[in-house]
């Protein structure tokens, strides 16, 4: 007996919040990376003297007591409050009420790569100098990574399905894709989605040393992170979160809701093949880029701009590239391809949320973001990378790819919304 595929409900962005190393707001970020901007500085966090990478892409200036308490600050990692910060302004950006019976129909998809790993330093220091008694109670609700959503559904009063992808690098994409899902399917009318981390601690900067995955240009950190550039030496370690509110069009419309842009489709895949390494010509990431547009029902030619997962690293530039040119085929010479890592840096599980964001905010504006620092073009890396300035165009539909550890791989397609 043929089963019957339900009806896909039309799935819109009406809200936005960000923190990033290029500002504390969407407005901000999206001013600064329009500009050329580079967020990425010396690392302060921490005494990085001894280590082989001294630079990241920091916060600037935020103040987590504009949206936690001072007993908040103490009590919860900082990807949490980011995450905090970032769906407070995301409700105040689409003018979200959650009152009955929308509370119950909310969900809350935040993904997260790391989690509370700098809770989780803190905490050990405490236990080896001062014993198992002066360590935090609030230590393991920090770290676990489903906190960042779970305390969003806890101060917004969001009861519909809440969840956590971790799915490395990819977790943020993830996280919007399965929002996505959630209310296309008709389990929610509305998500919370998108992804935090807060890694810049000696940990992470030691473990990603010891790969030989960031970059070590100590001495030109805005210039540090250059995807598609032959002289890129990795990626540039970063925080911050980026949060959207997903909404089902005829509720929207009805409380008359801004849209940002309409959501059209989500593909994931995996590698199969290394850890860390993607395999040549990333066949993973052309099968997720081809998932994406089938579930939207569109075919190549019909993109006109693909935020990239563009890293800075040697082979993920080289195989994204690859990818992009076999997925398109002839239509990539005519795509716009862009890495706002170069300005952001790498957020790790934040990316795809905040990626997401400029997006649709690409599609919104009609302002495609540069990739900075591509002063000398990798012969392996020939696409329209929109170098150096901003570039204005029209576009209809977007693509935007991420791509993480364990293979695995997530694009989301979204367009630009008419009435």
């Amino acid at each position: 007996m043929r089963v019957r595929q339900p009806l896909r409900r039309r799935v819109v962005i009406t809200g936005m919040g960000a923190v990033t190393p290029l500002g504390n707001s969407v407005m901000d970020t999206w001013s600064a990376l329009c500009a050329g901007r580079s967020g990425i500085g010396p690392i302060t966090k921490f005494d990085a003297a001894d280590f082989e990478t001294r630079i990241a892409g920091e916060l600037k200036n935020f103040d987590p007591l504009v949206y936690v308490s001072k007993k908040e600050v103490r009590r919860l990692d900082p990807f949490i409050i980011y995450c905090l910060a970032s769906a407070e302004m995301a409700v105040a950006d689409s003018g979200l009420v959650l009152d009955e019976p929308r509370a119950t129909r909310t969900g809350v998809v935040i993904g997260s790569a790391i989690g509370g790993l700098t809770t989780l330093e803190k905490e050990k220091e405490i236990l080896s100098r001062n014993g198992p008694r002066r360590v935090s109670p609030f230590t393991i609700p920090s770290v676990l990574p489903n906190l960042g959503a779970g305390q969003v559904s806890i101060r917004f009063g969001a009861r519909g399905p809440v969840n956590c992808p971790v799915t490395a690098c990819a977790s943020g994409t993830t996280a919007v894709g399965e929002a996505f899902r959630l209310i296309a399917f008709d389990y929610a009318d509305v998500v919370f989605a998108g992804g935090a981390d807060a890694a810049i601690s000696p940990m992470a900067v030691a473990g990603f040393n010891a790969m030989h995955a960031i970059s070590q240009r100590n001495d030109e950190p805005q210039k540090a992170s250059r995807p598609f550039d032959l002289c890129r030496d990795g990626f540039v370690l970063s925080e911050g979160c980026g949060i959207l509110i997903l909404e089902e069009l005829d509720s929207a419309r009805k409380r008359g809701a801004r849209i940002y842009a309409e959501v059209l489709g989500y593909g994931a895949t995996s590698d199969a093949f290394h850890l860390a390494v993607p395999p040549p010509g990333h066949e993973g990431a052309a099968r997720c880029m081809h998932a994406a547009l089938r579930d939207a029902g569109m075919t190549p030619s019909d993109v006109d701009y693909i935020n990239a997962h563009g890293t800075s690293t040697p082979l993920n530039d080289q195989y994204e590239t690859e990818a992009i040119k076999s997925v398109f085929g002839e239509h990539s010479s005519r795509l716009a391809v862009s890495s706002t890592k170069s300005m952001t840096g790498h957020l790790l599980g934040a990316t795809g949320g905040v990626e997401a964001i400029f997006t649709a905010k690409a599609l919104e504006t009609g302002i495609l973001p540069p990739t900075i620092n591509l002063d000398q073009p990798d012969p392996a890396c020939d696409l329209d990378y929109v170098p150096h300035s901003a570039r204005r165009r029209d576009i209809q539909i977007a693509m935007s790819n991420t791509f993480g550890f364990g293979g695995v791989n997530a694009s989301i397609l979204l367009k630009k919304f008419f009435e």
